[in-house]
């Protein structure tokens, strides 16, 4: 079992995840442009269009990666606000530190993001 947080220890989890927000909003906006459909009209060859395809999927899983993550850390930081921060959704126990320290915006210790994962 894990100890509760202390002040300090959310002050600088919370520090960490609006950095990491502000990571995440600039990512998505740089990386709109990759989610374009591809131009067929272009006159390139059927390989260098299927490359372009492929990487315009690869845009779009990784936006959507993002999107998730953004959402995770609203969460979190609203978990903060309402004192609830720090608490696994799935126990109810402290998450820890060093976990959140890895992934501030994670809802789940560890036991029970093992056994929310499929093949676990």
């Amino acid at each position: 079992m894990s100890e509760e947080l202390t002040t300090e220890q959310v002050l600088e989890l919370e520090q960490r995840l609006i950095e990491l927000q502000q990571e995440l909003k600039q990512l998505l906006r740089t990386s709109e442009v990759g989610t374009h459909p591809v131009d067929l009209g272009q006159p390139i060859g059927r390989l260098s269009r299927m490359d372009a395809m492929q990487q315009q999927n690869m845009a779009k899983a990784s936006r959507r990666s993002h999107e998730i993550r953004l959402q995770q850390i609203s969460a979190a930081l609203c978990a903060i606000k309402e004192g609830e921060y720090g608490l696994c959704k799935g126990c109810v126990e402290p998450i820890g530190f060093g976990r959140l320290t890895a992934r501030p915006e994670t809802p789940f210790c560890v036991g029970c993001q093992s056994r929310r994962e499929p093949g676990r």
